[in-house]
């Protein structure tokens, strides 16, 4: 029997062969890159003169690049479960390596595109001119679909059938769209705890947070200038404890992908 990192190393590279193809096939570059060009058109140059249109596009990246990898990861244990299947039957390795090998070769693949769709959209739209603020906005990003793709991969484990994996999917992605903040800003307060489900809500908070500053202002009506934070849709928002933000992001991250490697060792025969 070989060791855990000489499993983990064979496999990483085998699934870096076989999935490189896939993940910067021609189709998918063609989708983000038409999709943050057009975003880029749309936003030209929005500036805090136009804030309602700012926020509405820090909100776009939060959703489009939770969708996005989600529905990617959907795919990835229930298309490989018979290869894993008989393999581990074989006994030609741990899951434990199987496991954190393809979440390892995804990473590198699955953060490309993202990058390159925040850095042509972000100084088309016309978002702070900071280098720091750029920088930011895009490990913020980076962190979402890292989350996204764990929930991804824990319900594709967890159910193991593609079509009832992506309609639970768009079910929880509506939720968390509509929860997030943006469209309602007053949500009853019975229902309000299905925000602080929602990875899109703490996402869209830490980009608004690192987007305005205290001391910005914008012109809220002829010859008035008002407080960037004292604007309706981000004084809801909140935009105080970002730290706890990041805090639960994290919770998140590790806990989605815990539970897919709980829900992988459970659905393998025993």
């Amino acid at each position: 029997m070989t060791t855990w990192w000489e499993q983990f190393k064979v496999l990483l590279k085998r699934g870096l062969k076989e999935r490189r193809h896939e993940s910067y096939s021609g189709l998918r570059i063609f989708q983000v890159m038409s999709v943050s060009i057009l975003s880029g058109l749309l936003w030209w140059h929005s500036d805090t003169a136009r804030i309602q249109d700012q926020v509405g596009l820090l909100f776009f990246f939060s959703i489009f690049w939770g969708f996005f990898p989600l529905f990617n990861a959907i795919f990835a244990f229930p298309q490989e479960r018979p290869m894993l299947i008989r393999e581990r039957a074989s006994g030609m390795y741990r899951l434990s390596s199987y496991y954190f090998a393809r979440t390892a070769g995804d990473l590198p693949m699955e953060l490309v595109l993202p990058t390159a769709f925040v850095t042509i959209t972000y100084w088309m739209g016309g978002l702070k001119p900071s280098p720091i603020t750029f920088l930011l906005t895009l490990l913020i990003i980076l962190y979402n679909v890292l989350v996204a793709q764990g929930l991804g991969l824990a319900l594709g484990a967890i159910l193991m059938e593609v079509k009832q994996a992506t309609t639970l999917a768009s079910v929880t992605m509506l939720v968390f769209l509509l929860a997030s903040g943006y469209y309602i800003q007053h949500i009853p307060p019975f229902i309000a705890w299905l925000k602080y489900l929602s990875f899109s809500h703490y996402c869209y908070k830490l980009l608004i947070g690192v987007q305005y500053s205290a001391n910005e202002y914008y012109e809220c009506g002829v010859g008035i200038k008002c407080r960037v934070l004292d604007f309706p849709g981000i004084r809801v928002l909140g935009i105080d404890n970002l730290g706890c933000d990041v805090c639960v992001l994290a919770v998140m991250l590790l806990g989605y992908r815990l539970l897919a490697y709980i829900a992988l060792r459970l659905s393998q025969p025993h």
